[in-house]
């Protein structure tokens, strides 16, 4: 996986029945060819073919970097 990132997408979805909050999360597996994105990076992803069994998003762009 050199050229893969591994995104995760937090949500809040509030439950049905007890009307709580619960926070969902969702991993996405991104090609980034040039290998700009580190952990912590907040980035824009877009959805293409599948370019592998899990794959199916490539990054657009790094929106923020992260603190060191």
């Amino acid at each position: 996986m050199q050229k893969t990132i591994v995104v995760m997408e937090e949500s809040l979805v509030r439950h049905p029945r007890y009307r709580k909050y619960v926070r969902r999360r969702t991993k996405y597996y991104v090609h980034d060819e040039r290998q700009l994105a580190h952990v912590g990076d907040i980035v824009r992803i877009e959805e293409t073919r599948p370019l592998s069994r899990l794959k199916r998003w490539r990054l657009v762009e790094v929106i923020k970097r992260a603190e060191a």
